[in-house]
């Protein structure tokens, strides 16, 4: 599917903030784009740290939360923290064990199975943090949807002190308003709640439960210095999350990246080791795609508990053994993965018309990776896909959406095929009875109002390739923008009617492409991977263009216009700027 290009269009003069700040007006041009529009966002963009983060309080309920809390510690009542068995769950729940357990607390915690109890607070769960002793709860990164269950804890008598990030339930009034609904906990510390006046509403479960943890060590007089060494597990949980690398959320993941590249504790450290990471600067990339996935492979495949354990122990041996142990749940979760999405993906390419919203069934698919298998499937249509598969019970899905499609609420139209959801926009959960399941892809389908347009990826440009794009200074910005993620994406290009003067191939499987292009009166040069290598051949084909005779400068006339992305390149101690290509296509 071909993607539409669009650049970011920015009209005003930049020239008086530009002479302020020190930065050209092609780079400002990058951070206006972000959002960040005047000195002082600027300096917090660039220069922000721990200290700039806001203040716990201003989080609704967060001084009822942290005084229930309190008294807890004090009276000597046995405190269980009711996590999750993902990423962000297990680091909000090592967050708030070591933070409890600092104060002085009687804690334990508890993550529930995965196909045993599904996501969430259970029944199930409630009884056993009974059986343990528990006198109260503290839920992180869950909870916001579990009305049942709080009202049960409340009756067997224990309160419950919710923290989340999710969205709320909400139902809608005769006039058509909603109206939210929120789970009698004594304490609901949750961001996106309507009456929060919060103002980054973007947190991960983890974030929330190092604000929680902030505010209660003040209470206990416990140096912030301490609070700070545990933003490790919340720059894991942010990125792992996908949330936005915005505002407070960038804040959290540099400081916590700081903190993993220079005194990481010792599970975090065992774990860079058994990745063969150790001696390389971790960055989010190495969060999201290495680390991340191998935590997220135990509460898939096994139990959460190993990644959590890891986390807590400072024992180094144990902590090895146990990171040997991730990295291998990890490489069978990868197997698991490609042989489902195969499989479905050749299912699909049978059918004649695919909907606009993908509901798959099929019981072969563990359950505990139906979200990776969904998300790799809407990345091949770019349509909202869930996945459903047989669970315990009854059968359970995850989904993945796409940015015009709010996945979440378009489920909570469709609830009462339902029998348990929660999410996002952008992912959910679910278990649905198994003759529902048809009925849930009419649902969907009937109320989607996607276009054709909507469904095509789009690749945003921050401008075209400036002209000043090699001096060291722009580049020391574009470096400056670090750590990439959602919301904050490596800025693109655009570079058009380049004229293809040859090329070559090199790289050890021949799998990289260098063009040699004339742009504005330049000489240029853009790298190609594999995959856009492989796209170019097939449309030089398609116009009878020889790809040998290209290479050798051949073919007169051959304009192209592409995304690219600055890069750095280190060689023997010199550093280079490269452009490399995202996307490609003939001119005009």
């Amino acid at each position: 599917m071909e993607s539409i290009w669009m650049i970011k269009n920015f009209k005003g003069d930049l020239g008086p903030l530009s002479r302020k700040t020190k930065i050209s007006p092609s780079f400002l041009k990058v951070l206006f784009n972000r959002g960040i529009k005047d000195e002082n966002e600027i300096k917090k963009f660039f220069n922000g740290t721990a200290k700039d983060l806001y203040e716990p309080y201003m989080l609704m309920d967060m001084e009822k939360a942290v005084k229930t809390i309190k008294e807890a510690i004090e009276e000597k009542k046995r405190i269980a923290i009711y996590g999750d068995y993902d990423a962000d769950g297990v680091s909000s729940t090592v967050i708030l064990y070591k933070g409890l357990r600092r104060c002085g607390a009687d804690v334990i915690y508890y993550v529930p199975n995965r196909e045993e109890e599904g996501y969430g607070m259970s029944k199930i769960g409630i009884d056993r943090l009974k059986k343990l002793g528990a006198n109260v709860i503290i839920t992180c990164d869950n909870g916001i949807s579990a009305m049942e269950e709080i009202d049960y804890a409340r009756e067997m008598g224990i309160p419950v002190v919710l923290t989340d990030h999710h969205q709320p339930s909400f139902v809608e009034k005769e006039d058509k308003t909603t109206e939210e609904i929120l789970p009698a906990a004594c304490a609901v510390v949750a961001p996106h709640r309507r009456q929060c006046t919060y103002p980054f509403k973007y947190l991960c479960g983890a974030a929330i439960s190092y604000k929680f943890i902030q505010a209660l060590f003040r209470l206990f007089n416990i140096n912030n210095d301490e609070t700070i060494k545990l933003l490790q597990y919340a720059a894991v949980g942010t990125i792992c999350d996908v949330v936005d690398l915005q505002d407070e959320n960038r804040i959290i993941v540099k400081e916590g990246l700081r903190i993993i590249n220079s005194s990481p504790d010792v599970g975090i450290r065992a774990l860079i080791k058994q990745l063969n990471l150790a001696d390389k600067e971790i960055k989010c990339y190495n969060i999201g795609f290495n680390i991340g996935p191998c935590i997220n492979a135990t509460g898939r495949l096994e139990t959460a508990d190993i990644a959590i354990e890891l986390f807590l122990s400072e024992d180094e041996k144990y902590c090895e053994e146990l990171a040997g142990k991730l990295v291998e749940l990890n490489k069978q979760r990868q197997e698991m993965t490609d042989y489902n999405v195969t499989k479905i993906m050749e299912e699909l390419s049978e059918r004649e018309n695919v909907p606009k919203v993908l509901v798959l069934y099929n019981g072969e698919v563990h359950e505990s990776i139906a979200g990776i298998v969904a998300g790799r499937i809407k990345d091949r249509y770019n349509l909202p896909t869930l996945v459903i598969t047989d669970g315990k019970e009854m059968p359970k899905g995850s989904g993945r959406s796409i940015e015009k499609y709010n996945m979440f609420e378009e489920l909570q139209n469709c609830k009462g095929l339902l029998h348990k959801f929660g999410g996002h926009p952008m992912a959910a959960g679910l278990s649905i009875k198994k003759e529902n399941i048809e009925e849930l892809s009419k649902c969907l389908n009937q109320n989607c109002t996607l276009t054709d347009e909507d469904i095509k990826p789009v690749i945003h440009m921050d401008d075209k390739l400036p002209l000043d794009y090699m001096s060291p200074g722009f580049q020391r910005y574009v470096e400056q923008l670090e750590p990439y993620g959602k919301g904050n994406s490596k800025p693109l290009f655009g570079v058009k009617n380049a004229k293809v003067l040859g090329g070559n191939v090199y790289g050890k499987n021949k799998n990289v492409l260098k063009l040699n292009c004339e742009y504005e009166q330049m000489n240029i040069q853009i790298i190609s991977y594999e995959d856009m290598m492989i796209k170019f051949k097939e449309m030089l084909i398609k116009e009878s263009i020889d790809f040998d005779i290209m290479l050798r400068g051949g073919i007169q006339n051959l304009f192209m216009d592409f995304v690219i992305y600055t890069d750095i390149n280190e060689y023997m101690g010199r550093k280079s700027v490269q452009l490399k290509c995202k996307d490609l296509r003939f001119s005009n």
